[in-house]
């Protein structure tokens, strides 16, 4: 990952045509969204239930999670806590060797992501294998997911096709996307088959009934709990719900917000192991309760991980998801990023327009923009905060606590007009960057205001 979000997207933008389809590609997503919300008379109601049941939730966080452990373990599931990415590694890594497994076949899952449990087990000689599509792309590629429902959304099918040509021997100039989704299938399917034990994520644990709940489209998360005899789920401690009755809240709003579907091809549901299989449970925190007690940020518990705020977001659309430096990108990541180590990612915090789309379209309501400028009044007691802006900031605020200063530079401001362009465009004006100052007009408006050449309506 790169060190600073604009460098790395001043690199992005720089093929215009990449930057161009990327953008196109995630707003027909938004727009989807858009369509499936507006065929909801009650989706406004939906996404305020949400917001309430999530931070009901959050806020009695330990009681719902001693009653999905209990319920988990009376179905004969084993539970186990992890206090951070090592443990949660250890646990599964400890699962894997005591049974001998040498391949684990992985469905997507962004907590082990943040966990880096791929490189910790291939570094113990685990085979690790993604059986999501976009997933198990990006790991022939070695590189990690772009977006956290579309990992490869920044690939073109035709980089797929050489990446296969590669990798798995199909046709040469053979991009068609049927023909290489059967090739990953088959691909896949020997995988499965051969694997020792599997690992799902969990989109939703259900406290009443101990059920973990997995949403996908490709059916990989069930492949792998139906073949080999141990299931593993990795879940963070945040992904509780009550019951049933508001977990049907969160099914309706996930796929419409994330692709645009009415749900998911796949909602799955394990309750228990299959009979002589294994099933474990890993609960993880790395943090989450420490989030429980900032109240400027603590809303951040409330995402579902829909990715709605990335389709609509104009920043991650224009720069891509690699141009952050957390593992999660986007409005939502900006955010997480800070809360775990704001040293570390205050780089991402510039990536915001402060539009507040993403607060518009969030399923849960989370106040991501509210958050985002919140840290950013923050970066200079984080000595974060560019020295550039700084200085801008405090010169601006010396001109405008002056009125005759002020007047005077409003006047003089037409002779920007004139001047030679190489003292406004260049190094030290990184605004002027792909922007170009308006002409200033020979009379300002308060100046014509003052000598009533501005008409005044009752």
């Amino acid at each position: 990952m790169n060190a600073r979000h604009a460098e790395a997207a001043a690199r992005f933008i720089q093929n215009k045509a990449q930057e161009e389809w990327h953008n196109e590609t995630l707003f027909l997503v938004r727009e989807k969204r858009d369509r499936q919300a507006a065929s909801l008379p009650e989706w406004e109601q939906l996404r305020q239930l949400a917001s309430q049941i999530k931070m009901h939730t959050i806020t009695h966080l330990d009681n719902y999670l001693e009653q999905f452990a209990d319920r988990a373990e009376a179905n004969g599931a084993i539970v186990h806590w992890a206090k951070d990415a090592h443990e949660h590694n250890e646990i599964i890594y400890a699962l894997l060797r005591e049974r001998q497994v040498e391949k684990l076949v992985k469905s997507k899952s962004m907590l082990t992501e943040e966990c880096r449990l791929n490189p910790y087990l291939i570094s113990k000689g685990i085979e690790v294998v993604e059986s999501d599509l976009g997933e198990r792309i990006l790991q022939l590629m070695n590189k990690p997911p772009s977006h956290i429902v579309m990992p490869a959304i920044h690939l073109k099918r035709q980089e797929v096709g050489k990446l296969f040509e590669e990798k798995l021997q199909t046709e040469k100039g053979n991009s068609d996307p049927a023909y290489l989704a059967h090739a990953a299938r088959l691909h896949l399917r020997n995988e499965f088959l051969t694997a020792g034990a599997a690992l799902t994520g969990a989109n939703f644990g259900v406290a009443a009934t101990g059920d973990v709940v997995v949403c996908t489209n490709e059916g990989n998360a069930d492949m792998g709990a139906s073949f080999p005899k141990l299931h593993i789920v990795s879940m963070g401690i945040e992904k509780v719900t009550p019951d049933y009755k508001t977990l049907s809240v969160f099914i309706r709003l996930l796929a419409r917000s994330a692709t645009g579907q009415p749900a998911t091809a796949y909602t799955s549901h394990y309750r228990k192991p299959r009979k002589g299989c294994e099933m474990h449970i890993v609960l993880v925190d790395n943090g989450r309760s420490d989030i429980i007690g900032h109240a400027d940020h603590i809303q951040t518990l409330k995402c579902i991980r829909c990715a709605a705020c990335m389709n609509t977001c104009p920043v991650y659309r224009r720069s891509g998801g690699y141009s952050y430096t957390c593992f999660i990108p986007g409005p939502i990541g900006v955010n997480l990023g800070m809360l775990k180590s704001p040293g570390e990612y205050s780089g991402n915090v510039s990536a915001c327009s402060l539009c507040y789309s993403c607060n518009n379209v969030c399923p849960a309501k989370i106040d991501l923009a509210d958050q985002i400028y919140k840290w950013r009044q923050q970066l200079d007691s984080l000595g974060k905060a560019d020295r550039t802006k700084k200085l801008l900031s405090g010169g601006l605020r010396y001109l405008f606590a002056r009125p005759a200063l002020y007047n005077t530079a409003l006047r003089l401001a037409p002779i920007i007009n004139k001047t030679p362009r190489f003292l406004i465009y260049n190094n030290l004006n990184a605004w002027g960057k792909g922007r170009e100052l308006p002409v200033f007009a020979k009379e300002s408006f308060a100046h014509m205001w003052k000598k009533g050449k501005i008409k005044q309506h009752p």
